[in-house]
């Protein structure tokens, strides 16, 4: 079967297998911010936006997402100019080893795109369901909150 995305902001037209995965296509593709983890829907490692909104690519067909918009982490920024959500978490030390990360960054986008200005519980809220074993979580909250300060012209 071949299916029509638009991945990053760029068309893609691509052939999947019966059963496939969103997670298995992107990273066949070399997606590779998009992390393998639990495969189960549980620890928000695959995380990617589907038309602006968190989904784990795990748990998704390639084939349901027919014509949709996927952003992944790649699609956020770059090493010479990272997005405000990637240099927040970098700043805040709320990226120690990495593999949580693009999950948190590309949950906490879409947070601040529908709630420019989030209470800590609603950051907890949103961030409920992506897994990290090294920051104690709350660097990352943290992270959410100031970024959301800055993009509000509150913070630094």
């Amino acid at each position: 079967m071949r299916i029509n995305l638009e991945i990053n902001g760029n068309a893609k037209q691509w052939e999947i297998e019966p059963g496939e995965t969103l997670l298995n296509l992107l990273r066949r593709h070399g997606f590779y911010g998009v992390k393998k983890g639990c495969e189960e829907g549980y620890c928000g490692v695959c995380t990617v936006l589907i038309d602006g909104k968190p989904f784990n690519s795990c748990m998704i067909f390639a084939a349901k997402v027919n014509n949709a918009k996927i952003t992944t982490i790649e699609g956020l920024g770059t090493p010479r100019e990272p997005h405000l959500l990637q240099k927040v978490f970098a700043e805040s030390g709320a990226v120690q080893c990495g593999y949580c990360s693009p999950g948190f960054i590309l949950t906490a986008k879409a947070l601040l795109e529908e709630n420019p200005d989030p209470s800590e519980a609603e950051v907890k809220q949103a961030l409920d369901g992506n897994y990290c074993r090294c920051t104690g979580y709350q660097k990352p909250i943290q992270a959410v909150l100031n970024a959301a300060k800055i993009m509000q012209g509150k913070g630094e």
